[in-house]
């Protein structure tokens, strides 16, 4: 199971995309994996013959484990398997066979069996099978599996509970009182809301927030985006795109705030990688412009609009959404003015903007209609302080009321 963020601690096994004994290609997408902050394609790490499944789909599966093997040709599967070892391919779902496997040649086959033999192995079951242990409060590893490789099935734990297994007392449902109001209904949840919530709440009660807001001349960002979009090439340039490249532009002249809270520590980050908050059915996504600070306006323009729509697609690759050290949240769309958004850990800070509305403001003493762009920054202040924070809102500012000196 690839490791898909610094704080993340399982991923859930969404779909197999190819079948045991199937011929896979390197590159080519094998399984759906759900993280607290997204879900994901993952590729195959070589050339071989998906086997030794030892994960079925709805499993959470920790960091590290082995769900799979690529077998070259010849190859079979090991008797003994560390199901916890590092997979050994950077973001590979599987682990390569010839890379991790007890006796493969690499000089390590007598350490992986002792470490393996120490272990336990997760028992493989179907999440309707874990969901049903759990609610009759059977131990799932005292069940026999009958399905393959010895995976629990739910007629299995039914079987189980039927010979005679003790179920746990369960209390009479309560009855209402007459004229009550009927009892509340819980609404579906996904597990990736659920845990975008666990990192909201997480960084609600443990980064000290605080914010700062202005309000910007949006004249020139509205020409700039008229003028460009009249380019061959250039025709789906957003505000979004612009706000992008803006960010990009700031945050190399405020490294502070590119910056990342670290283990009590301030520390450097070596790319300017601009996420970008995607509303999904499911939950909050944040895909992330790399180097955003290096690309042209066309080339940031199409990463942008690519990230985006593998998300929403829910096809979203894991280097889409790893490394980002900023975030822009644009709910303009929605016609919302401005608000105040949460710092996505462990980034130092988000922009949140709303809609580009006509207000009436004084020009030189005078009354102006002029379009009125809110921005509001959140900060963790354990990185900056209010005055560097200032002075970051005090270029972003600059550079949306002129941005001619930006290189597009």
């Amino acid at each position: 199971m690839p490791a898909l963020g610094m704080a993340q601690e399982t991923g859930k096994l969404l779909r197999w995309l190819r079948s045991d004994g199937e011929q896979v290609t390197k590159g080519e997408p094998l399984m759906e994996v759900e993280t607290d902050k997204v879900t994901v394609e993952i590729e195959a790490p070589a050339d071989g013959v998906l086997g030794g499944i030892r994960a079925a789909e709805g499993d959470d599966v920790p960091v590290g484990e082995v769900v799979a093997f690529v077998l070259a040709a010849g190859e079979t599967l090991p008797e003994i398997v560390d199901t916890e070892a590092p997979v050994a391919v950077g973001t590979a779902a599987v682990a390569d066979h010839r890379t991790v496997s007890a006796g493969s040649g690499n000089g390590s086959g007598d350490a992986g069996a002792a470490t393996a033999a120490t272990r336990p192995r997760r028992p493989l079951a179907s999440p309707k099978a874990r969901r049903l242990a759990r609610e009759h409060g059977v131990p799932i590893e005292e069940i026999a599996g009958s399905g393959p490789y010895g995976a629990v099935q739910a007629a299995d734990v039914l079987a189980f509970v039927d010979s005679g297994a003790p179920a746990p007392a369960t209390a009479p449902a309560p009855v209402a009182a007459p004229g009550a109001a009927p009892p509340a209904v819980e609404l579906a949840t996904s597990s990736a809301w659920r845990r975008m919530a666990e990192r909201m709440q997480q960084s609600w009660q443990t980064v000290p927030h605080f914010y700062l807001q202005r309000d910007c001349d949006a004249t020139r960002l509205d020409s700039w985006r008229d003028s460009v979009r009249r380019r061959p090439g250039y025709e789906t340039v957003t505000h979004t795109d612009l706000l992008v490249k803006i960010c990009a532009a700031a945050l190399v002249q405020h490294p502070r705030v590119n910056a990342q809270w670290h283990d009590g520590q301030v520390v450097a980050q070596p790319a300017v990688n601009v996420g970008v908050a995607v509303a999904t059915d499911d939950a909050l996504i944040v895909p992330v412009v790399h180097d955003a600070d290096r690309l042209s306006l066309r080339e940031l323009a199409a990463t942008r609009s690519e990230v985006v729509s593998r998300a929403r697609e829910r096809k979203l690759r894991p280097d889409d959404v790893v490394g980002g050290t900023f975030t822009l949240s644009n709910l303009g769309m929605f016609g919302v003015d401005a608000f105040h958004a949460i710092v996505n850990p462990p980034q130092a800070a988000i922009l949140a903007v709303g809609r580009i509305r006509d207000r009436v403001v004084p020009v030189d003493g005078a009354p102006a209609v002029l379009p009125i762009l809110t921005l509001t920054l959140s900060f963790d202040h354990r990185v900056v302080d209010g005055a560097e924070g200032a002075r970051f809102l005090d270029t972003l500012a600059a550079l949306i009321e002129e941005p001619a000196g930006l290189v597009v």
